[in-house]
């Protein structure tokens, strides 16, 4: 579905998080259990009537960190579905936070995560609820600019030149690495999935994040976030063309 982790992290299930316990607080900073933020995001999912179609979470660092992705059923299209992605830290390391994603259906892949909208420290249970209302409702706005940029990027057709030059200039803002230049084209010229057969922009992108796969989860957060800021899917100008 999307969750990526490493060799220090291992995928695990909302039981095995509950079991995790959750370091004392101080003056200055009381950690939330990991198990809260997920129930908090699961009941304003459910509150909102989305079906959680199934969910992914990893732990890193002796349960010090918690990561996940949720995919929800509602969506405009029928060739992706929405995703929420989601993390906590007890050691103070990253704030919980929130983020939107497009999980494409032909190939089970994560295409692109929008921007955070919910990066903060939290200091207890009844905030961390009402800072999540707010970041489910931007989340909406996230979905259907993600939504729409996709729409866009699937008509827009690619010539052969134009493709090669977006892909060296990949390479040279650090979404991938040098010696992915090929790949990437093999890709885009000879998708393994039919439904990108068409040189657009749509496939193009798909191209990169077929290829991210490969990466180790820090690498492929670097690519994803790069392709987010070049292809313009986080609503401002695209730096590609």
């Amino acid at each position: 579905m999307g969750l990526m982790i490493d060799s220090n992290a291992k995928f695990v299930g909302r039981d095995a998080i509950a079991q995790v316990p959750t370091p004392a607080a101080t003056a200055s900073w009381k950690p939330v259990p990991h198990v809260e933020v997920i129930d908090a995001v699961t009941d304003m999912i459910q509150a909102r009537r989305w079906r959680i179609l199934d969910e992914q979470y990893g732990l890193a660092r002796d349960g010090q960190k918690m990561f996940g992705v949720i995919r929800i059923n509602r969506s405009s299209s029928t060739e992706w579905s929405r995703c929420i992605g989601l993390r906590n830290s007890h050691d103070q390391s990253f704030a919980v936070g929130l983020t939107a994603g497009i999980s494409v259906m032909v190939c089970s892949n994560l295409a692109f995560g929008g921007s955070m909208v919910l990066k903060r420290r939290h200091t207890s249970r009844i905030e961390l609820n009402g800072l999540i209302v707010e970041a489910i409702d931007s989340l909406e706005m996230e979905f259907l600019t993600l939504e729409n940029i996709a729409e866009d990027l699937k008509s827009d057709r690619l010539a052969d030149d134009e493709a090669r030059a977006v892909i060296v200039r990949a390479a040279e803002a650090q979404a991938i690495n040098s010696r992915d230049i090929l790949p990437v084209w093999k890709e885009f010229k000879e998708p393994r999935h039919e439904a990108f057969a068409e040189p657009t922009r749509w496939s193009l992108l798909n191209a990169f994040t077929e290829n991210a796969k490969k990466y180790s989860p820090a690498r492929a957060d670097v690519c994803h976030r790069n392709l987010t800021r070049l292809f313009g899917l986080d609503g401002r100008q695209a730096l590609l063309w």
